[in-house]
């Protein structure tokens, strides 16, 4: 074996790596708390919405969950310019993100919505509080509460998606990575510390998430 290390050629390029991290984490962060209000909409339409409402729910989720991200990503960066919409790779790698955990969000907290026992719903009726009011007050909280995990797992999941926006040419990690290598041809280096940086993400906002449920969401 032949191959010398060199990590300290790649010193000189922490700037760029840096700005495509702070790229993916604000593409993650739109991308989850954009995602979470669509979800949230999402699963009140398809447990309380009309029957169009309900239809239109369904086919959204089966379209997203049953293609592939990249080929949604496409069809936003370049088949919409095909009618007169044109996005910059940042803004359609945010909203592809945003649709497809919207998705899954929507799914997710829709099982939540239902495993609330009904009694509850009756009873916050009883009290006189209004359709939105036992929605906001009763379901939403204990929907949260029960799906918190699951939601936490599918945020890490968009996290590391994230580098699948490279396609487009948006400079996130994944993208700032691939050319940092064009140029310095260190590829076990440059891949091996982005591969690194994937991995801090991924058990920090782990551990952040399980803070929250253990502190505030698993003691309500």
């Amino acid at each position: 074996m032949n191959y010398v290390f060199q990590f300290e050629t790649l010193l000189r390029e922490w700037p760029l790596l840096l700005d495509g991290l702070l790229l993916t984490l604000r593409l993650s962060v739109t991308a989850m708390v954009v995602g979470l209000a669509v979800g949230t909409a999402g699963a009140a339409a398809s447990v309380y919405g009309t029957k169009i409402m309900r239809i239109f729910m369904r086919c959204y989720v089966e379209l997203i969950r049953n293609t592939p991200f990249l080929v949604q990503l496409f069809m936003i960066f370049l088949g919409l310019p095909a009618i007169g919409i044109r996005l910059s790779p940042d803004a359609a790698a945010a909203t592809a993100l945003t649709i497809n955990i919207g998705a899954y969000a929507s799914e997710i907290i829709r099982a939540g919505i239902e495993a609330v026992p009904h009694g509850q719903i009756e009873a916050g009726t009883a009290l006189g509080l209004t359709r939105f009011q036992v929605f906001r007050l009763i379901v939403v909280k204990q929907a949260f509460m029960t799906v918190f995990p699951a939601l936490s797992s599918q945020f890490i999941l968009l996290i590391l998606g994230t580098s699948v926006v490279s396609a487009i040419a948006s400079e996130e990690l994944s993208a700032t990575a691939n050319s940092i290598q064009s140029r310095t041809f260190r590829a076990f280096e440059v891949y091996f510390i982005v591969t690194a940086i994937y991995l801090f993400l991924a058990i920090f906002f782990r551990e952040i998430f399980r803070f929250v449920y253990r502190r505030w969401v698993h003691k309500t």
